[in-house]
């Protein structure tokens, strides 16, 4: 069996399942975000008669998408979150001055372990699949059996393996390597509802924060989650719990596969998702001069503390373009405060960067930061759709946070290779 099939496997309590098999699965931890929260206890109390959540379930609870409130509408939303947290006791609950986005909380603060199976009412809770365990998004009503049975009923997936291979060259990164697989495979379907597996050598070179930005991104071919062995790098983030126990599973050597690809970074160059589509990838030498308007570092994609210190080591005594708004959004109060310990925030700042508190911020298009009609900016998030950032007639590129930063330095999308 491959990885996610063993999982779900020992979720369920069967020795073995199969790709098309429904199952029971029992779930670890269920993240929930400011924007569906309310709605999921509404659920659970009208809709299942209950207001009993399950023992032994971790509710990880966040506001992340709409704060610090900007208008009556969100700060209603807040006071209905809060409201809700104290009313259910819930232990786990992330509110301004010590939230993050919920992703990155759910990873850096213990809730996901290798072999455990983690749901999020957020399409990008597949990144939790870069420790090892079987992670996707799930609806709020969803959330709510979760809530009220620990288990959720769904299909074991088919599994795509990506085996990467080469040394990566200077400046690249995971979000370059997964923006040439999507662009290299095109939103063909091929993955619909299914696991992506990434493995090779070039994989076990990635640092965690790295292989979170790749299984965040499977949300974006349509797969139902991303999944990377733990190793020890994986053991080593995992250090902090030494008191959690967790089995580090495998994929069978006979595992079977529903496709295969081989892919070879050892050449790869900067890539950049190009508008409006994320699987319109190119080089960034093919794209680069075109003129920005604003650079985007942060999100669940690339806002960790090596982003930063990325942008921060091509940013050092230099200075963002006078035509150009840099925006950092950290991904979590820890990693903020380490950035600040760091002197990464400090160079940041210098440079001419506006550095938000953790949040979504533009990513979605509904926080701080939005774009107007006409501008383009270059983005370290996973969505360029029309309208995602703002205006419908803006524009958005992707790229890693090494593009990002020398693009800002610019004033157009630039190669981070000469930095």
């Amino acid at each position: 069996m491959t990885m996610t099939e063993k999982i779900l496997a020992g979720a369920s309590g069967k020795k073995i399942v199969r790709p098309g098999e429904i199952v029971n699965a029992r779930v670890n931890a269920l993240m929930m975000t400011d924007l569906k929260g309310p709605y999921v206890f509404k659920v659970l109390e009208e809709e299942l008669g209950t207001s009993k959540i399950r023992d032994g379930l971790d509710v990880v609870f966040v506001l992340d998408h709409l704060g610090p409130a900007h208008d009556i509408k969100s700060a209603q939303q807040f006071k209905a979150c809060r409201e809700a947290a104290r009313k259910y006791g819930l232990p786990h609950f992330y509110d301004l001055g010590r939230q993050g986005i919920g992703h990155q909380v759910m990873c850096e603060d213990g809730y996901v372990f290798p072999g455990t199976v983690v749901a999020g009412i957020d399409s990008h809770s597949t990144t939790y699949g870069a420790l090892g365990a079987v992670s996707f998004g799930i609806s709020p009503t969803e959330g709510a059996i979760i809530l009220a049975t620990g288990e959720l009923w769904l299909k074991v997936p088919e599994t795509t393996r990506f085996t990467v291979t080469g040394n990566l060259p200077r400046r690249v990164s995971g979000k370059d390597i997964f923006l040439h697989i999507i662009g290299m495979t095109k939103w063909n379907g091929e993955v619909l509802y299914k696991a992506v597996e990434f493995t090779g050598p070039a994989i076990s070179a990635l640092s965690v924060s790295d292989r979170m930005a790749m299984c965040n991104m499977v949300a974006e071919m349509g797969a139902k989650n991303g999944i990377i062995a733990p190793d020890d790098k994986t053991a080593e983030y995992l250090a902090g719990w030494p008191e959690k126990r967790y089995d580090a599973v495998l994929s069978d050597p006979d595992a079977v596969y529903s496709h295969e690809y081989a892919v070879d970074v050892s050449s790869l160059s900067p890539r950049v998702s190009v508008p409006h589509r994320i699987d319109d990838v190119r080089p960034v030498e093919d794209v680069a001069g075109r003129k920005i308007d604003q650079a985007f570092l942060g999100s669940c994609t690339n806002g960790r503390l090596e982003d930063l210190m990325i942008a921060a080591e091509i940013l050092k005594g230099r200075k963002v373009h006078p035509d150009v708004r840099l925006i950092v959004v950290p991904a979590s109060r820890k990693i903020y405060l380490e950035a600040v310990r760091n002197g990464t925030i400090e160079i940041l700042a210098e440079a001419g960067a506006a550095v938000l508190t953790p949040n979504c911020a533009a990513c979605a298009g509904i926080g701080s930061g939005n774009i107007a009609s006409g501008e383009v900016c270059i983005s370290s998030t996973n969505r360029n759709f029309e309208g995602r950032m703002g205006a419908k007639d803006s524009e958005i590129y992707l790229a890693s946070p090494a593009t990002v930063a020398a693009s800002a330095v610019e004033g157009v999308i630039a190669d981070p290779r000469k930095y």
